[in-house]
């Protein structure tokens, strides 16, 4: 069986880490680097580190606005896959890369299989809610990371090829985890383990709004032990725009750095007090390695993660954001909600089975 999977920004490098090894040991994949992430910092060492092949081809789309960045990659994927014929085609969570794949495929009667279906924020600002759920109702198989996922489909009134297959996240994170060594990376930074904070910031409801930005800022900077924050690319020329970078230069329990190669994540999170974030995966990353976790958005996909207790939804709101970073809320309970570890290989398993009956 010959699959053409599409990936292109960091989230999906993570994801497709362990797809691709349980994948290509039983059938032919053609990879397919979108280009939406493409500097080194966001792109190429995660397919170093992680040990991803590499890429069959690599569109080089660049950044752009949702348009022209989603039409360019329609446009030369349509091509891609007349030429390739593949028998599915898979994508993974809800970019613009996705949202492009997905209608390829869809629109040349070839099966999408969507890692990461049924996740939901209903929040239709959102441009990844419009992604996913567009690539949901185009999919003939949804491979759900929790029943949540499964439940949310089924309000929708979709029923065929859904499918409970864990997170293909925590594949990758049990697959790396016990190769971390956090000495080094903390001692780069100068600080001890549980005596600092861990943050990233890159959705656009908060990166490009000034107030909200700067009411991130005024929070990080009044913490009461260091900030190492890992600042989006995005996320540092609004700082600039906005005027916030000074603030975060005098700040002494700032440390802003450059976006990190995945084994150095996972030493900052698993050491950290907590999380802040606004990202999507980190917060089940943070989940998976028993960190609290502070989410900067009115709403998460990862709804679990709230109700078990290890996630407060705080907004832009400075105060909100402080007591929840102080109080580091840690349950005792910790239950298996995503899956066993093994995602990857019931996903190869479920295509299979589509694909030969």
């Amino acid at each position: 069986m010959r699959v053409v999977s599409v990936v292109g920004a960091r989230p999906q490098f993570i994801k497709a880490a362990s797809v691709c090894r349980a994948l290509r040991g039983r059938h032919e994949e053609i990879l397919v680097h979108s280009g939406q992430h493409y500097d080194y910092g966001m792109s190429d060492v995660f397919f170093e580190q992680l040990g991803i092949p590499a890429p069959d081809y690599n569109l080089a789309v660049g950044s752009g606005g949702h348009g022209r960045q989603t039409g360019e990659m329609l446009g030369m994927l349509e091509e891609l896959l007349l030429e390739r014929e593949p028998d599915m085609v898979l994508v993974y969570g809800d970019t613009n890369t996705t949202l492009a794949a997905g209608l390829a495929a869809a629109k040349l009667d070839i099966p999408v299989a969507h890692v990461e279906a049924g996740l939901r924020s209903f929040n239709r600002a959102m441009p990844e809610e419009i992604n996913r759920v567009l690539v949901d109702h185009i999919s003939a198989l949804l491979l759900c990371p929790t029943t949540a996922a499964v439940e949310n489909l089924r309000a929708e009134g979709i029923t065929e090829g859904v499918h409970l297959v864990g997170d293909v996240m925590l594949d990758t994170a049990r697959y790396f985890a016990e190769s971390v060594n956090a000495a080094p990376v903390l001692a780069r930074y100068g600080v001890e383990p549980d005596g600092y904070f861990f943050a990233t910031v890159h959705r656009a409801g908060n990166s490009d709004d000034p107030g909200k930005l700067a009411a991130i800022v005024s929070a990080l900077a009044a913490l009461d032990r260091p900030v190492i924050w890992a600042v989006h690319p995005r996320t540092r020329k609004n700082l600039q725009a906005f005027g916030l970078d000074a603030v975060v230069e005098a700040s002494p329990s700032i440390i802003a750095i450059e976006p990190l190669p995945y084994t150095d994540t996972v030493a900052l999170l698993c050491s950290a007090s907590a999380l802040l974030t606004d990202s999507g995966g980190m917060q089940k990353e943070a989940y998976f390695f028993g960190v609290p976790c502070v989410t900067m958005r009115d709403e998460t996909e990862w709804v679990e993660t709230v109700e078990l207790g290890w996630n407060t939804l705080v907004g832009a709101d400075t105060e909100r954001i402080l007591a929840a970073a102080q109080a580091r809320t840690k349950p005792i309970a910790r239950p298996s909600v995503y899956g066993d570890g093994h995602a990857a290989d019931t996903i190869v398993d479920v295509i299979e089975r589509h694909a030969f009956v």
